[in-house]
């Protein structure tokens, strides 16, 4: 782990007279007004959730690094005149966040001896705002994966099942963060990388509009990749504090720090409103056949939402087949797998990364010939291995581009005509079992949809997996009968207790509308929870 001196220091940091759990009981709203009203300060705040990090992480092995400079940044907030939004508030970040002076190694050998040059923006953005990086978080090697280990820092355990994965590829943020060691972290997203920690741990996560945040200073595996678009965003135990990140972030000083992003503050009376919604909804999208708890956690909240005064109007998703495999599929691999195997060729490969990495190096002909053999027997895994060969041409690269923009415009007409304020849909869940996510790529088509639309979308968990689920799972059998049918359902088997969400989506750039349905969604099984 990054700094082996620093953690030790840490440990004996925390103030004598502060019981922890009068601080990590809190909501970050809570938190925030004690600091904000000086009940709490800032040093006792931070020394709590790192002898909290500590106490995490030796369960879960969720972090990378700790970030000796926090202490630099309590002592600037002293000498301030405002305090920020997230005033004394500690935040832990992704690893490929850069923080001057600390690597962002991707889970990558060969990017261990760069270290940042300067902060990211968003790094700077939180500083401006008064809260205080203090940790960066485990993820998986290249970070394309929906695993959780690297050959560097090792794998990351769920939360509550060792033998279950915390989801990723921001695996460590949703472990710490259901663990209780931070009350607010950053991830990023290509193709539901916020999202499944977030369904897997049982926290709340949000994928903003792409462009939304900043990327600069945060590096990325494949550079230059635009089909599906990647998004950074908070992740956080309520839908509140995801609401609060995202007010301090929208802020001034991101949209002068990077003049790109188009200025657009928060929309409080968006978030605030309770007008009733007129919501779609789908239980699936005709590519993955979802879990017995998938499905149940879409109907059950339905049903909240509609005893509240909402409309909820059945949606189905156009050409599914189509987006994953021309769209998502064709847009990630467009390079034949080259770009990846550059990456990897000199590093020891990690087994989330191994079948990937043997694609690699097969030839365009020979993955072409076995798509062609595989085609009768197992359709999805044929197309899946054409679709690792590339695009081939410029041409054919702009064509494909075209096609994304053909189907957004596609799926936003039909939103429109059935005149819908935002979507709930199935979110990836329950947690998988350990090291099985790798070769589960095509059965995420529910979270990877909204990076190739570039819409908001976001996770809230509503319930647990009961006995009746895991019954049911038994005769689950998937809409193909094929490999990856087969080892969906033994990858989430033994998941009774673990946590069940809903994705709720909006359209491009309203992504204070979808955090009000998440925090809609969120309020309706609380209180149903509370009853039961």
């Amino acid at each position: 782990m990054g700094d082996r001196p620093a953690i030790a220091l840490f440990a004996i940091y925390k103030h004598p007279d502060i019981r922890a759990e009068s601080i990590l009981s809190l909501s970050l709203l809570e938190l925030s007004e004690k600091l904000q009203e000086g009940t709490f300060s800032p040093e006792n705040v931070l020394y709590t959730y790192m002898e909290q990090a500590l106490k995490v992480n030796e369960e879960l092995n969720c972090l990378t690094d700790f970030i000796p400079d926090c202490e630099e940044q309590l002592r600037e907030l002293q000498k301030r005149k405002e305090k920020g939004l997230l005033y004394g508030i500690p935040v832990s970040l992704k690893e490929h966040y850069d923080y001057k002076n600390h690597v962002s190694s991707c889970g990558l050998v060969s990017f261990l001896g760069i270290p940042a040059k300067d902060d990211s923006v968003i790094v700077k953005v939180l500083k401006s705002q008064g809260a205080i990086p203090f940790v960066k978080t485990n993820v998986p090697q290249t970070m394309l994966s929906y695993d959780s280990s690297n050959v560097i820092f090792g794998k990351t355990l769920h939360p509550q099942n060792p033998k279950k994965s915390p989801g990723g590829s921001s695996s460590g943020e949703g472990a710490l963060i259901a663990g209780g060691g931070s009350i607010l972290g950053l991830g990023s997203d290509v193709g539901g990388s916020i999202r499944i920690p977030s369904s897997f741990c049982g926290i709340c996560g949000l994928k903003p509009t792409a462009s939304r945040l900043s990327f600069l200073g945060t590096p990325v595996p494949l550079p230059g990749m635009d089909t599906v678009t990647a998004s950074l965003g908070p992740m956080a135990r309520d839908v509140d504090s995801l609401a609060l990140c995202m007010r301090a972030l929208l802020c001034e000083e991101l949209f002068h720090l990077d003049p790109s992003l188009p200025p657009l503050s928060f929309n409080d009376e968006v978030y605030a409103s309770s007008k009733p919604l007129r919501i779609g909804y789908y239980e699936s999208d005709g590519f993955s056949q979802p879990t017995p708890s998938m499905k149940r956690a879409i109907q059950q909240t339905k049903q909240l939402l509609e005893k509240t005064g909402h409309e909820l109007i059945p949606f189905s998703v156009p050409r599914t087949e189509h987006m994953v495999y021309e769209l998502f599929l064709g847009g990630i691999f467009a390079d034949g797998i080259e770009t990846l195997h550059d990456l990897l060729k000199n590093e020891m490969i990690d087994p989330c990364m191994r079948y990937l990495f043997r694609l690699s190096y097969f030839p365009a002909f020979v993955k072409r010939l076995l798509s062609f053999l595989l085609k009768p027997m197992f359709p999805r895994l044929a197309k899946f291995l054409d679709k690792t060969c590339g695009i081939g041409s410029v041409k054919k690269l702009w064509k494909q581009h075209d096609a994304v923009k053909t189907y957004q415009c596609e799926f936003i007409d039909k939103w429109k005509s059935l005149e819908l304020d935002v979507i709930l849909c199935p979110a990836v869940c329950p947690a998988f079992n350990l090291a099985s996510s790798g070769i589960l790529l095509g059965v995420t088509s529910y979270t990877f949809l909204y990076n190739v639309l570039n819409f908001p979308a976001g996770t809230v968990t509503v319930d647990t997996v009961t006995e009746e689920d895991e019954e049911k799972l038994k005769q689950y059998q998937g809409y193909y009968h094929d490999f990856w049918d087969t080892q969906l359902r033994k990858s989430v088997e033994g998941g009774v207790g673990l946590p069940i969400a809903v994705q709720c989506v909006a359209l491009p750039w309203q992504d204070e509308l979808c955090l009000r349905l998440m925090k809609e969604v969120e309020t309706v099984t609380r209180e149903w929870r509370r009853r039961r």
